[in-house]
């Protein structure tokens, strides 16, 4: 017996004329926004400038976009390239499937471009915007409430999600409610987001440790949340590929975290951004003072000689005495 449920939204794409705004979308972009808000905060208290992850973003994104999509692409290739299937959906991105491992690993090389472009440091960047990308994770969770995929098995508790027939997957027709995982990876990480505010306050973590606890969190979450899921995987020894991933990548998290924490590699630094067009102005205007101005003449001949009469400076005034500084260059 079902005492309560959480309902599906019944449309996941508006039309506004004849453009269709799909939900899924809507979350995506709702989570990056959020990520670079808070990335941009965190990073300006370190130091940096204001408005730098967002420039570093417009590397990241896009490169996290095309990662994400071909990690769904290739480890579910039955989907677009079995017989009967058409590989041009393999580019159909609001239709769902985007795969975290590939969004963070390209999005990675995004960011790391992006900062070399802008003369930023990657590591505090990159602990800067780790919780803003787990608050992210969060958000965009939520397109896959809008589109009815990726539950998990049946339930009825009282959280259990309600999805519509025509969602259902084979053998899977005769139940109403399933646990919705989209809603226990959102809590987890918007729990995870708290968490990570906290520790990088209370120790002050730096030199990439935000980011390997990130990861941690995360996959921690994920190892669990992903053996709920009934939908289509590819398995190993019992566990889903993904499974496998966040224990590899867990281990390496909790691996790294302890080397930069026991090598004194992981202590913060404030983050100085030196500027590049304002250093190459500086560097002009340094050039312009140590010319002659146009008509300043050289000085005069008889300036250099001693004149007749006059005296040869005491021993005592050739040198400085020892307390005054050497003139600056």
């Amino acid at each position: 017996m079902i005492l309560a449920s959480i309902p599906s939204p019944s449309e996941s794409v508006w039309h506004l004329g004849p453009f269709p705004i799909r939900a899924y979308a809507l979350c995506i972009i709702a989570g990056v926004v959020a990520a670079i808000w808070v990335g941009d905060k965190r990073f300006q208290a370190r130091g940096g400038k204001p408005g730098a992850v967002a420039d570093v973003a417009i590397w990241a994104i896009p490169f996290g976009l095309v990662g994400a999509r071909l990690y769904h692409v290739v480890t579910n290739p039955e989907l677009y390239f079995a017989a009967g299937r058409d590989p041009v959906r393999a580019l159909y991105i609001w239709e769902g499937g985007l795969g975290i491992w590939g969004a963070i690993s390209l999005g990675a090389v995004g960011a790391y471009i992006g900062c070399r472009r802008y003369g930023i440091r990657f590591a505090p960047l990159a602990d800067a915007l780790a919780p803003g990308v787990l608050l992210g994770q969060a958000i965009g969770r939520f397109g896959n409430w809008f589109n009815q995929e990726l539950f998990g098995s049946p339930t009825t508790l009282p959280w259990g999600l309600e999805i519509d027939a025509a969602h259902r997957p084979a053998g899977y027709e005769q139940y109403e409610t399933f646990h919705a995982t989209f809603l226990y990876e959102s809590l987890w990480n918007l729990a995870g987001f708290f968490l990570l505010i906290w520790a990088d306050r209370r120790f002050r973590l730096g030199g990439g440790r935000v980011v390997a606890l990130y990861v941690a969190i995360y996959t921690a979450g994920r190892f669990w949340i992903e053996g709920l899921r009934i939908d289509t995987a590819h398995e190993l020894l019992g566990l889903r590929l993904n499974q496998w991933t966040s224990i590899v990548l867990f281990v390496a998290a909790i691996a790294l975290f302890v080397w930069l924490t026991k090598s004194g590699r992981g202590a913060r630094e404030d983050v100085v951004q030196v500027d590049k067009d304002a250093a190459a102005a500086d560097g002009e205007a340094a050039d312009d003072d140590t010319a002659p101005a146009d008509g300043d003449t050289a000085p005069a001949a008889d300036d250099a000689e001693p004149r007749a009469g006059d005296t040869a400076p005491a021993a005592d005034d050739t040198a400085p005495a020892g307390d005054d500084e050497a003139p600056r260059s």
